[in-house]
């Protein structure tokens, strides 16, 4: 019982991990946006009213208006998971090359040296490698077993590996969800802070006589400032999800390539 409400509260600190990952993120941002960007000493007169001074980035990014915390938001949620995911399917991966590892598995399996294979999966460790050593772990009890048929334990080992492989699965994919929904809505919310910064710049330029260069030199900072910082991040997003899927894939073929050769090895010898 006591292990159960562990679960369930181990459970409940992962769905809400990112949520405070979010609410952590918006608090810099804001403060960052306010007390660095919105420094009076990056603006003319000392002033963040006024327009930032000559080269002065930091004034420029304050000029992108409410949506830009919004958008640092985002970028620093995405680049959180980024590295999140990048030490856990590093983890995932093992200590050697997954390559060499499936290979000398192959290669001992093959041979019938199934405690020398678990030794390889112990040094290697990683997801492939718990796998494997489940599967493992099921050959040798299957090859006690002699009320079975040869069929069944086939199916027993498959059904090991499966079941391994569908619990190392969801641990390689999670959060993966998160930047995969940023590489979408940092482009949203950039174009809204475009679309916003251009009615400034239009409305400075729809004043009777001369426009107001100062309201109109604002709007289009916002504009350009959000399109950058949307379009930048949703780029780093969608690579690094890319990127991650691709590591992900490689794993789950691994896996399926020491259980197909566990599999085999098992039918050819029995």
């Amino acid at each position: 019982m006591k292990n159960k409400n562990k679960k369930q509260s181990k459970a409940k600190f992962k769905i809400s991990l990112p949520l405070i990952v979010i609410f952590v993120a918006f608090g810099v941002a804001i403060s960052a946006y306010n007390f660095i960007f919105g420094d009076p000493a990056n603006f003319m007169g000392n002033d963040n009213a006024n327009q930032p001074l000559p080269g002065n980035y930091f004034g420029i990014i304050y000029k992108g208006g409410v949506i830009v915390p919004v958008l640092m938001t985002i970028m620093m949620t995405m680049l959180t998971f980024v590295v999140e995911r990048y030490i856990a399917i590093n983890k995932a991966t093992g200590k050697g090359s997954v390559v060499t590892f499936v290979a000398n598995i192959q290669r001992e399996i093959s041979q019938g040296k199934i405690d020398a294979a678990r030794e390889e999966c112990s040094r290697q460790k990683g997801s492939v490698a718990n796998v494997v050593n489940s599967a493992l772990v099921k050959y040798q009890e299957v090859e006690k077993e002699n009320d079975m048929a040869k069929d069944q334990k086939l199916v027993a080992i498959q059904k090991e590996i499966d079941e391994a492989t569908a619990l190392e699965l969801p641990g390689l994919e999670q959060n993966l969800v998160v930047i995969a929904t940023i590489s979408s809505i940092a482009t949203l919310f950039g174009l809204l802070g475009t679309v916003l910064g251009m009615i400034r710049a239009f409305a400075a330029l729809a004043n009777a006589g001369a426009p107001d260069s100062v309201a109109l030199a604002s709007g289009i900072s916002e504009a350009l400032v959000n399109t950058a910082l949307g379009i930048g991040t949703a780029a780093i997003a969608i690579i690094a999800y890319n990127f991650y899927t691709t590591k992900i894939d490689k794993l789950t073929y691994s896996i399926d390539e020491a259980g197909f050769s566990i599999i085999q090895t098992y039918a050819s010898k029995h």
